[in-house]
């Protein structure tokens, strides 16, 4: 069985002291392919290093993440320009809005969003998107920008079954990593009623693992807990969680 981690931070300072280790723990439990989401311009040479490390697994995104739209931001798109002008790379990501930590920078945050949803238009891209406290922001950007070339991933989908088809609506697969593990996660209770073909599994690594490791590191390895957790909500064998979902991270990222 091969799987495909959507969205993991690998480069992260989390995974320092033993990264190799810990990819080499992800393919032997079949992760093999691994889509790493950008943060901002202080990360792109650990995100490069990762790539030369293991050119046929990894796969770099190009984007500001919307905690890190401060007053530099027309700077940090400025970077992100640069890096989609000189290289190819597999979506535009992490981007989106995120209310939990700051409302105060929401307008910034939108403008942030909306720019770099018109980069992945330029380049034919996919988008992957963040969305914490912030799904009628969300929403409304999305709904100003819709367009037949715009498509992606709603990542970490912690909403109800109503927005989940709103995001369908806007030809988003839904990310689903540790969350649904979760007793209190609750899109469990209604995540069979979604086609599995909306469906791609990720980690977030090294945030949300899923139970039972949930408040410790997340690591690539665990998207094996989650594909569980899916097989038991879809009543399909595991095997066919792992082709399936890879299938459909293939269809939004290309390959």
């Amino acid at each position: 069985m091969q799987f495909t981690d959507t969205h993991t931070h690998l480069y992260s300072e989390a995974f320092d002291e033993d990264r190799a280790a810990m990819i080499a723990r992800a393919n032997a439990a079949g992760v093999t392919q691994f889509y790493i989401p950008a943060i901002d311009a202080s990360y792109t040479q650990r995100m490069y290093d990762l790539e030369a490390a293991y050119p046929d697994q990894m796969h770099l995104m190009a984007g500001l993440h919307p905690t890190h739209v401060k007053e530099d931001y027309q700077e940090e798109l400025a970077h992100v320009a640069q890096q989609l002008s000189t290289r190819s790379f597999c979506a535009i990501g992490e981007i989106g809005i995120d209310l939990y930590w700051d409302k105060t920078t929401l307008g910034i945050q939108q403008e942030a969003f909306k720019a770099q949803i018109r980069l992945a238009k330029k380049y034919k891209l996919p988008i992957v998107i963040h969305c914490r406290d912030a799904f009628d922001a969300v929403f409304e950007v999305l709904e100003s920008e819709k367009a037949p070339n715009l498509f992606g991933i709603f990542h970490c989908f912690t909403g109800t079954k109503e927005q989940a088809l709103r995001a369908i609506g806007y030809q988003m697969k839904l990310g689903i990593g540790g969350v649904v593990t979760f007793k209190n996660g609750k899109i469990d209770q209604f995540l069979h009623e979604i086609p599995l073909e909306h469906i791609v599994l990720e980690t977030d690594a090294p945030y949300l693992s899923p139970v039972p490791f949930r408040g410790k590191r997340n690591e690539s390895s665990y998207l094996t807990y989650v594909a569980e957790k899916l097989a038991t909500i879809y009543e399909l064998p595991l095997s066919e969680i792992a082709t399936i979902t890879s299938k459909n991270a293939q269809s939004v990222f290309g390959g």
